[in-house]
């Protein structure tokens, strides 16, 4: 038996297969080291076949087969495929999405536990004995293991000694079990499982998908209106079938939370996927799904790509966020791999929001995708009142704050009540730039063209491109005036102003800064939700999907900031976040208010959203993009160049143009626009940036594939070309 291989470099010189002679335990899907030129190196059996293609003699043996169970099933190398062939990446590059990084470098094994118990070829009572009052420690061990049966070795040790301990193992009288140990994340989350009511609309949602035997349903739903609940019995019927399901979330903040539903309905058979958990954690949560120890994977963007078999339904919640557009190699779209594993798997994809993409609802309006609708809270409570702020008022009264009145007056209202309160507001870092008031020198990262953030907890300044810290400046580089002034609002300024404002307040903050390890996230929540905080503050992360039942406030601070992105999304995205961080209050018994603070109050975005006029919205927002030829009525293509050495930069971005306004002439009329220019921050990571962008009528993918070949022609070691369709940020 010969074996087709393809072993882990990313490098297109050796994208191809290699054959090597296989071994019995060899199978698709293993992962197998095997000799490459000098070296030893690892890879995937592709394909198992009875003859060589090459000479049977020059042909290589198989070194060793890694797992005893193969690494990918049959439908991940099928994804590998759909993804090399889908947006023109090596097959390694492909094969790396679908097994966790520290297990493919060989950096993270299994956790082995040693345990003790009695030698069973002698009876209790016989080792009892014949430890004798001599040696107590080791009687000790022989009636605590006969009452216990087993114990584990660094307990036993501690307990009684390790002398006594190698003694008895001297004597026969222990014998030693190894088992596998699963590192369990998130051991600290309640299970508590509630018998839960469905009201009629959750009911009509649960029956009308699941007449459906496949394709995708769109579920629309108002913020509050039970869409989780909904989830959650997809999942089990899919489960009662004896099919497994992968549910997504947009933000890492949310997978604990609904790991902890999906535990107290389902026990062990849930496991969670996410960047945030250690090596070991992510190691054994992902072979407790290859295995099919748990049934049900739950994560962020990169659970689409879990390793289950037998899929029954696919979840994607707040399927209109970007996070599930991936924005390094592979850009990939997570709704694309989870629509290709649908159909293999011949099974359910729903897609949830409060306010679909336009994307999704043009689909579902033209009969693509099915819709269902919960246009009602749950506890039949109104959406919150939403009141807007003018700050072009405030500043003419002379409040220079960042709190209008009328925010300042619902938040000690809100505190005097006892009740809880949530400011938004999507920037972090104490304040958005560093000015000199002398000569306007505005503070800049050395690597990229950007301004630096700075921030107060640690007293640096901070790209938030690169990470790269620098120091706080005490004097202008420029012309040595100590007159610095800080621009612009972020979030950890924001809490400092809130403490002297209302000093008894207890203040939580939960941006990138503040949930960078693994427990950050839910350890603020968990705070939050338990009542130990008055009032959270926070970026985008605290936006969607949490249910804080105290929470009558929600302050959201630049409410229009979103609005002035040179972004064809910027409208929509504005709108949505809008309405969803609305969503968060007012979602039990009280009522609940929204103050929107924002310098252009006429800004018809804003009155759509204080109406929560999705469909007028949406309506206004479609007619829009096909006036103007944007997404979903074409597709944006950005062919982005990249080099340290400008002038190289610039020769490979005029040969790109070049070949891609050939394209443009032999098809004139698919090109609704077409320019190269320097990218809008034209420098990041030390590394100048051009663009050729493209709008191309919609679905003409021949024409976008020529595009990567392009790409992919001009790309080299010093110089970076890659293709990005409808991407999420164009700066």
């Amino acid at each position: 038996m010969y074996a087709d291989v393809i072993v882990d470099i990313a490098s297109g010189e050796v994208d191809r297969i290699f054959e090597y002679r296989a071994t019995e335990d060899c199978y698709e899907g293993s992962r197998v080291t095997v000799p490459f030129g000098v070296k030893k190196i690892d890879g995937i059996v592709m394909a198992l076949k009875e003859n060589p293609e090459f000479d049977k003699n020059k042909v290589k043996d198989i070194l060793k087969v890694i797992d005893d169970v193969p690494a990918l099933t049959r439908e991940g190398l099928e994804i590998v495929r759909f993804v090399k062939e889908r947006y023109h990446v090596t097959t390694a590059l492909a094969l790396r999405l679908m097994l966790p990084s520290e297990m493919r470098k060989g950096k993270v094994k299994a956790k082995n536990a040693v345990f003790y118990t009695l030698n069973p070829a002698f009876s209790s009572v016989e080792i009892i004995s014949r430890t004798g009052s001599r040696a107590p420690a080791q009687k000790g061990i022989a009636e605590f293991l006969a009452k216990e049966g087993r114990c584990r070795s660094a307990e036993l040790r501690e307990k009684f000694g390790d002398s006594a301990v190698r003694a008895m193992l001297a004597k026969g009288f222990l014998s030693e079990i190894t088992e596998r140990e699963n590192r369990n994340p998130y051991l600290s989350l309640k299970k508590e499982s509630k018998a839960v009511d469905l009201v009629k609309a959750q009911k009509n949602a649960i029956e009308t998908i699941l007449s459906r035997p496949d394709g995708t349903t769109l579920l629309h739903g108002v913020t509050g209106s039970g869409k989780t609940e909904v989830y959650l019995n997809l999942i089990k019927s899919a489960v009662d079938e004896g099919r497994t399901a992968i549910m997504l979330v947009p933000e890492i903040s949310l997978t604990p939370q609904m790991l902890s539903q999906l535990r107290a309905r389902f026990g062990s058979a849930a496991a969670i996927l996410h960047s945030g958990l250690s090596n070991g954690e992510r190691f054994d949560e992902w072979w407790r799904l290859r295995t099919g120890e748990a049934r049900i994977a739950i994560g962020a963007r990169s659970a689409v790509f879990a390793p289950v078999e037998n899929v029954g339904v696919i979840i994607v919640d707040e399927e209109h966020d970007g996070s599930y557009l991936s924005e390094t190699n592979p850009r990939y779209s997570t709704l694309e791999i989870a629509s290709f594993r649908a159909k293999y798997n011949g099974c359910r994809l729903v897609l949830g929001s409060a306010t679909p993409s336009i994307e999704s609802f043009v689909r579902a309006e033209s009969g693509v995708y099915g819709l269902v609708g919960m246009p009602d809270r749950i506890n039949k409570m109104p959406l919150p009142e939403i009141e807007i702020a003018d700050m072009r008022k405030e500043v003419r009264r002379g409040n220079a704050s960042a709190f209008s009145l009328a925010l300042r007056s619902e938040l000690k209202k809100t505190l005097d009540e006892g009740n809880q309160a949530m400011i938004f507001l999507n920037r972090r870092g104490y304040s958005q730039t560093v000015i000199c008031q002398e000569c306007g020198y505005v503070v800049k990262c050395q690597s990229c063209d950007v301004s630096l953030t700075y921030h107060l907890d640690s007293n640096v300044l901070k790209c938030h491109y690169c990470n790269a810290t620098y120091k706080m400046l005490t004097a202008c580089p420029e012309c040595g005036s100590e007159y610095i002034r800080y621009g612009g609002t972020g979030t950890e300024r924001v809490v400092q102003d809130l403490k002297k404002t209302f000093p008894e307040a207890r203040i939580l903050r939960m941006d990138n800064d503040t949930t960078r390890n693994k427990e950050g996230h839910f350890k603020i929540i968990n705070e939050f939700a338990s009542g130990n905080a008055d009032i959270l503050v926070g970026t985008q992360m605290i936006a969607k999907g949490h249910d804080f039942p105290s929470v009558t406030l929600v302050g959201i601070l630049d409410a229009d900031m979103s609005l002035y992105f040179s972004d064809y999304r910027s409208r929509e995205r504005t709108f949505q976040l809008l309405t969803q961080v609305a969503g968060r209050c007012g979602r039990a018994e009280k009522k609940g208010t929204v103050v929107l603070q924002t310098y252009n109050p006429e800004n018809p975005v804003l009155r759509f959203a204080v109406n929560y006029d999705y469909d007028g919205f949406i309506r206004s927002e479609v007619e829009l993009r096909r006036a103007t030829g944007f997404p979903p009525f074409a597709d944006i293509v950005r062919v982005m160049v990249e080099s340290a050495d400008d002038a190289k930069a610039l020769e490979v971005l005029k040969a790109v143009c070049t070949e891609t306004e050939n394209i443009r002439s032999e098809n004139p009329d698919e090109f609704i626009f077409f320019g190269k220019m320097r990218s809008p921050i034209k420098r990041v990571q030390n590394k100048f940036r051009y663009q050729v962008l493209m709008r191309i009528v919609s679905g003409k993918r021949k024409i976008v594939d020529s595009v990567y070949i392009i790409a992919g022609k001009y790309r080299t070691k010093d110089v970076n070309v890659y293709v990005e369709e409808n991407p999420n940020n164009l700066n």
